[in-house]
């Protein structure tokens, strides 16, 4: 049952919603919980037991009514508090980009953030239909915007949606979450009916993909190689009908595509979790290679900010690493002679600063996510292991499936018209700069409490050795090596790594596993592989057994 004060909670926040699906979705909530059903109280208590946190990441959260949930009342308030934060940082009037994804409910939450930023004097800018992520990350720079929204819970779960905000030309960082966070609050402590709105925004379309299309074909050289066989899955999300433009201006051929993908659909009903990385998401793909003979087989991400590789091993298909895919791409662009720092995430592999400085180029190591790789000076290239990859990062200051998918056409087709292949370039990187071995630990939970004690056990009892190996502690909440505090322990001994640190995005805690062997170790490959294989099983063993997971 609800008590009454509760209960008044409850229809004081219905009073001001204006979405009649989230209103009737919470009287019948209401009724079911008023009939004594647990799961409906406990719904309840949870959708009001607090506001939606706005932080570096935006909003993220399951559909629903309640101000802990994504919907129309929540989205309205934080598009209101963006528009004060930007008028009061000496904006007014200028533009900002709203794009959205094929999610439930996105082309509506988009729409409001357009009226509510007008509203407020801004120049806003709307997509005309869904559009990838990198696309409004592009036309943010392009149209010279000061900021951008893209409603999108990139590959959460069907019931999830979100809210990506972008202030200049990267994805916000403190401290502008939390003044942002400030102004959020303040509009929720008010009515929704005194936000202001107007229809006067603008709708963008043709212009924004025919500058993104023309930017992603110019990576690809005129006298380049074009011959290969691919599959591509957009993994029922919005990135097929840009991919298919790039190919048609790039010449590369059509791929063999995963038709029960191929359409943006809301309900992703073909995959558990609609994430390349997730086991068996890619199994139709796979399946599709091996039918047609391909060379590779690609998958971008819902709203295609990511992108995966598989490709045949030894006569076997797999799913490169996130990590594998970072080297190779890294290595492409070190082979081109591109200048610049090369980055990734500490939570990435270390192979990538062995690689710059062995080519004389900058290496950095960044806090975990996009938002401090894209903000890289002079950035060349940066990656993080959740197969998010930056190969422009001129036009496009953050991860990029479809900039990062025609590269890889590029490198494929150059191979195959060398005689080689994903496999052997892989084996070429290995014994120059030793085997690296990247594997993960992850744990989805329901209760985030979990999460908290098994980084409370693992402080409090910190691992002297790891897979036989000595190691070294350092809790990145106090920071490390000149990066900013963040939750999160780093153990590092002669040839192992590990990481553990709760998702930013997901109920997840993941731990990041490193093995790796020097180049004089690796002229048997084979060899190394496997005695790296037997130490990163006895490294995960030791790492799960110290969360107590």
């Amino acid at each position: 049952m609800l008590n009454a004060e509760r209960l008044e909670a409850i229809r004081a926040w219905q009073a001001q919603d204006p979405d009649q699906a989230t209103v009737t979705a919470l009287d019948h909530l209401v009724e079911r919980a008023e009939a004594g059903e647990s799961d409906a109280v406990a719904e309840l208590v949870d959708a009001f037991a607090g506001r939606l946190e706005f932080g570096t990441a935006g909003l993220r959260a399951a559909l629903g009514p309640g101000p802990n949930r994504m919907n129309r009342v929540v989205v309205a308030q934080a598009a209101a508090g963006l528009a004060r934060w930007l008028v009061e940082h000496g904006h007014p009037g200028a533009r900002v980009l709203v794009g959205y994804d094929a999610r439930y409910n996105s082309d509506v939450f988009a729409r409001d953030t357009a009226e509510i930023l007008a509203g407020h004097g801004l120049r806003a800018m709307l997509t005309e239909t869904h559009v990838p992520t990198p696309v409004v990350a592009f036309g943010i720079g392009h149209f010279d915007c000061v900021a951008g929204v893209v409603v999108t819970a990139s590959h959460n779960p069907p019931q999830d949606n979100g809210y990506k905000v972008y202030v200049g030309k990267s994805q916000i960082i403190p401290p502008t979450d939390g003044e942002i966070a400030a102004h959020i609050d303040a509009v929720a402590d008010g009515s929704l009916a005194d936000i202001p709105r107007s229809d006067a925004f603008e709708t963008i379309g043709e212009p924004l993909l025919e500058a993104y299309v023309g930017r992603a074909a110019s990576l690809v050289a005129d006298n380049a190689p074009r011959d290969l066989r691919w599959v591509y899955t957009p993994m029922h999300g919005v990135g097929a009908e840009v991919v298919a433009r790039v190919l048609d201006r790039t010449g590369f051929p059509a791929p063999a595509l995963v038709d029960a993908q191929a359409l943006p659909d809301p309900a992703f009903p073909t995959v558990a979790f609609p994430n390349p990385e997730e086991k068996g998401a890619m199994d139709l793909a796979l399946a599709l290679a091996v039918e047609t003979d391909a060379d590779v087989a690609i998958a971008n991400d819902p709203d295609a900010d990511r992108c995966a590789l598989a490709a045949p091993f030894d006569g076997t298909w797999r799913m490169l690493t996130g990590d594998e895919l970072g080297w190779l791409l890294a290595d492409d662009a070190l082979r081109r002679g591109t200048p610049g720092t090369y980055a990734c995430s500490v939570v990435s592999s270390t192979l990538l600063g062995r690689m710059a400085t062995a080519a004389g180029q900058p290496f950095e190591m960044t806090l975990t996510g996009f938002k401090w790789i894209g903000r890289v000076p002079n950035l060349a290239f940066g990656y993080e292991e959740a197969i998010g990859y930056c190969t422009d990062a001129e036009a496009v200051a953050d991860k990029d499936g479809i900039s990062t998918l025609t590269r890889l056409l590029a490198l494929v087709a150059a191979l195959k018209a060398e005689g080689s292949t994903v496999a052997q370039r892989l084996d070429d990187i290995a014994r120059t700069h030793g085997v690296h071995l990247t594997s993960q630990l992850s744990f989805r939970v329901q209760d985030l409490s979990i999460i908290a004690d098994a980084m409370a056990r693992i402080r409090a009892e910190l691992p002297e050795q790891l897979a036989g190996v000595p190691v070294t502690a350092s809790d990145l909440g106090a920071g490390w090596n000149g990066l900013p505090p963040t939750d999160g322990v780093l153990f590092e001994g002669e040839g192992v790594r590990a990481v553990a640190r709760p998702s930013g995005t997901e109920p997840k805690l993941k731990v990041y596993l490193q093995v790796s062997l020097p180049p004089e170790r690796s002229a048997d490959l084979a060899a190394a592989r496997a005695e790296g294989s037997a130490t990163m099983e006895q490294l995960k063993a030791d790492m799960a057994a110290a969360l107590g997971l």
